[in-house]
């Protein structure tokens, strides 16, 4: 996301007007789990991830039979150091913003249950696009 330092809202702030932060609070070890299942087939980019969307052969591309590889930045080790200086850099910027009064935190681990709560919080937000859409017709 960003911005991923305090520096980068300061700047943020200058250049437009921030009503709202929203903060999708999931276990590391939730995300870490997700990452490293993921593996893909060069040639097509096509993504499979072994606990949600496995392929069909272990380590095969359903389509071709190639080989799938998992990229360096998915491997557990860099995961968890990513998530490290990620969890590093993002508490300042989380505080300056809870300070500001414009965070909204929703925790979870998965997306169909965190989505409803985010989707609800935005509709007090925005406005609705459809009502809009319908009183203004084209």
């Amino acid at each position: 996301g960003f911005p991923r330092t305090v520096a980068q809202a300061e700047a943020l702030d200058k250049e437009c007007h921030i009503d709202t932060v929203i903060d999708l609070d999931v276990p590391f070890e939730t995300i870490k789990c997700r990452l490293t299942a993921r593996w893909i087939h060069p040639a097509s980019g096509r993504v499979y991830n072994l606990e949600f969307s496995p392929p069909k052969v272990q380590g095969i591309d359903d389509i071709t039979g190639e080989p799938l590889v998992q990229r360096d930045d998915d491997k557990p080790e860099t995961v968890s150091k990513r998530l490290q200086a990620y969890d590093a850099q993002t508490k300042p910027v989380l505080e300056y913003y809870r300070k500001k009064g414009l965070l909204k935190s929703f925790s979870g681990t998965e997306t169909n249950k965190i989505w409803p709560h985010i989707y609800a919080f935005l509709q007090t937000k925005l406005p609705d696009v459809s009502q809009k859409d319908a009183a203004n017709p084209r």
